[in-house]
């Protein structure tokens, strides 16, 4: 398949998506400002929802960042899917959110939402004075292809000198294996198809051999050491956690600290559709550990 074809067949799969999907909402209201900017990367300008909770009773003062990416296995979603949790992110962790909307596949193909990622962390850092952001404060996550995107940041960080703070990363679910064929790994009814996810890895690498680079498989990394902070967050039903267990054991190995959480009967997914109770416990745990993470820093 051509990527012209493959073209034609996402945009018939975004289309269906658009008009079937009831994601979950949180249960209650979070008290936040939201404003759309567009951020000059290397993939032209990219969009981004900034979201600041509203602390009426609190000085003015500047604001950890949480950068997050959506899931759709690189070629499906967007930013907005992920707003009402960014929502209650800002508000229970008391941080400033920025949401990327980074450019999808197979019409941006690897490494174009690696590089537009991580220069939209670059770029907030260096313009950190317009978002009364603070620069010595980032955490950076995303759930499922996000997972994956916001540990090729850390590992690019990492590689060019960590040119900005992050203390920590969060995976969700994440895709960390691209190497190993979809068919190879765990199966479970509820799990994403092997040729579905074999057709989503085939539209996001520009080749076969980019599978093998640990931007795109981080589980393949040569060395995990002096990477960030990470919580894990696992789905037991689900194909790809059993890479994020080796993903976190091989963190560990490297001297990083790693909270591991598995969601026991829990699916691919499962933060975003599926059981409310389930998903917002999973969501106060991230948010709960951004806090404490980033109260420890301004200690």
């Amino acid at each position: 398949m051509d990527q012209q074809q493959q073209i034609a067949m996402v945009q018939q799969m975004r289309q269906h998506s658009s008009g079937n999907d009831q994601g979950l909402q949180p249960s209650i209201t979070y008290d936040v400002t939201v404003k759309e900017y567009m951020i000059p990367t290397s993939a032209g300008d990219t969009r981004v929802l900034v979201y600041v909770p509203n602390r009426q009773n609190e000085p003015a003062l500047t604001l950890p960042v949480f950068f997050n990416m959506h899931g759709g296995g690189f070629v499906l979603g967007q930013a907005d899917g992920d707003d009402p949790w960014c929502r209650l992110i800002a508000d229970r962790a008391g941080c400033m959110v920025v949401n990327i909307d980074y450019k999808l596949a197979p019409e941006h193909k690897f490494p174009t939402a690696v590089y537009e990622c991580y220069d939209v962390v670059k770029w907030v850092h260096t313009h950190a004075d317009e978002f009364s952001a603070n620069v010595s404060m980032f955490a950076i996550g995303g759930h499922s292809a996000g997972g994956n995107l916001a540990t090729a940041v850390c590992l690019l960080n990492r590689e060019r000198g960590n040119e900005f703070p992050i203390l920590l990363q969060i995976i969700d679910y994440a895709v960390l294996d691209l190497a190993t064929d979809p068919a190879e790994k765990p199966g479970f009814p509820e799990a994403i198809p092997a040729d579905v996810a074999r057709t989503f890895n085939t539209m996001y690498l520009m080749k076969p051999e980019d599978a093998s680079n640990p931007l795109v498989s981080p589980i393949l990394a040569d060395s995990l050491s002096n990477l960030p902070e990470a919580l894990i967050i696992t789905a037991e039903r689900d194909s790809l956690a059993q890479e994020a267990r080796a993903y976190a054991a091989k963190l560990e190995a490297s001297g990083v600290s790693v909270t591991l959480k598995e969601y026991q009967g829990a699916v691919h997914g499962f933060t975003h559709h599926g059981d409310l109770q389930m998903a917002e416990d999973a969501w106060y745990l991230m948010s709960d550990k951004l806090k404490g993470v980033f109260n420890q820093a301004s200690v």
